[in-house]
């Protein structure tokens, strides 16, 4: 009897440096690709916000199609279905006769809830749910040290892993796969049919996110283009732009980091290399510390107390930062840029994050929900991890109090051409 895989894609939309589709290809006479449009990713939280609002979606969106055409290019093809993958997943291996499903393991509670709900129904099937780990730079197990000892602090992390974990190679994209039979590959959604409205994009920004493997890759190339040329903040910028595909898994970290490598030994090219390097090291770090802590990150007071927190004012202060209408330029400036095109630059987040904090004394928590919403490069691990050390709350307290409105808005706007750029 023929040995079927049911690959099941999630934030790993790529055909290169994924050990999961290669492991499947090679273990398999043939394979039967999945991406599941989960409608409780869309819907609204306990905070008012979006799960995930439109701009992201379209990104989502654009890189299921690309990795659909990926697949159809080397004989293959994507089964796109809508619902709660616990229950459409078990139905798929049944009709396919389906012998095992790969899927690679996710860190953040609703995700990995998610995967022991498939894992559950596959069980009464007596089928193995097989986890792969591919979104990091590092291998957990290559680190030097288990989960449970890894350094809270970020600089010990960081020094002990480049010093003694190692960074492997990257697994070659297949050239050709064979597919199961499927009659119906099932169609992707739009984003209305999700409930959401198209968002036009703005012309003050000069950069437009496309989703899939591709443009991640063509945007990494501009990058390494852009390396020869100095570190200019613009340069520095579009580099920390790599995010977004890194985020949805259309571009490896590995991919990243060798590509970038190549280019090491130029000229001018050092600062560039540290700032990527320093990113990819900040990702695997919060998501090794959710691997370790769990849910804390989501909780008000984290790891401590983020202070005083102004309940009677929170609902209008909150709504104030969120349209741009809190009267500080800057700030507005920020929240009008991350509405209209769903990224801001790493400064940008910090200060909009202190403002609301400490300044309009809201809740760090519908700080980072407003943000899972706009960001187009989020992912659970750095958006929440990133709040919560904003807040003075995150399990590295070291990071406590290190954060300066005043020099952050220096920083992101020394002669106010950025307020006046994004005013309204």
């Amino acid at each position: 009897m023929s040995k079927k895989i049911l690959v099941w894609f999630r934030n790993d939309l790529r055909l290169h440096d994924n050990e999961m589709l290669v492991e499947a290809i090679a273990k398999s006479d043939s394979i039967l690709p999945v991406y599941i449009v989960e409608p409780r990713a869309f819907e609204q939280t306990k905070y008012n916000t979006l799960k995930t609002g439109s701009i992201r979606a379209q990104f989502i969106l654009e890189s299921v199609a690309a990795l659909r055409n990926s697949l159809k290019q080397i004989g293959g093809n994507l089964l796109v279905a809508e619902g709660k993958s616990e229950e459409i997943i078990p139905a798929l291996v049944q009709e396919y006769e389906i012998n095992e499903v790969y899927h690679h393991r996710e860190v953040a509670d609703e995700e990995t809830q998610v995967s022991t709900l498939v894992e559950n129904g596959l069980w009464k099937l007596r089928i193995n749910l097989k986890h792969f780990i591919g979104h990091t730079l590092y291998n957990k197990e290559d680190l030097p040290f288990p989960i449970k000892d890894i350094p809270d602090a970020f600089n010990q992390f960081k020094k002990k892993i480049e010093r003694d974990a190692i960074i492997k190679p990257c697994f070659l994209a297949p050239d050709r796969i064979n597919v199961a039979e499927v009659i119906d590959w099932g169609n992707i959604p739009s984003i209305t049919d999700l409930g959401l409205t198209t968002q036009e994009k703005d012309i003050r920004s000069d950069f437009e996110f496309i989703g899939g493997e591709t443009e991640g890759i063509n945007t990494l190339q501009k990058v390494t283009i852009a390396m020869q040329q100095a570190a200019t903040s613009k340069n520095l910028i579009l580099a920390s732009k790599l995010s977004a595909w890194l985020a949805i898994g259309s571009l490896s970290p590995r991919k990243v980091y060798w590509e970038i490598k190549k280019m090491e030994s130029m000229p001018n090219t050092k600062a560039m290399f540290n700032h990527v390097l320093l990113g990819l090291l900040w990702r695997d770090y919060f998501r090794f510390m959710f691997k370790k802590y769990g849910n804390t990150f989501f909780k008000p007071n984290g790891f401590g107390s983020q202070g005083i927190v102004d309940k009677d004012n929170t609902p209008e202060n909150f709504n104030n930062w969120k349209n741009g209408q809190t009267g500080f330029a800057v700030v507005d400036a920020v929240m009008n840029e991350l509405n209209q095109t769903g990224y801001i630059s790493n400064i940008a987040r910090q200060t909009a994050a202190l403002y609301l904090i400490n300044n309009l004394e809201v809740s760090w928590i519908l700080g980072a929900a407003y943000f899972e919403e706009k960001l187009i490069d989020y992912n659970p691990a750095s958006n929440w991890g990133n709040w919560a050390n904003m807040a003075g709350v995150g399990n590295d307290q070291k990071t406590k109090g290190v954060f300066d409105l005043d020099k952050n808005i220096k920083n992101l706007d020394p002669k106010g051409n950025y307020a006046i750029t994004w005013a309204s």
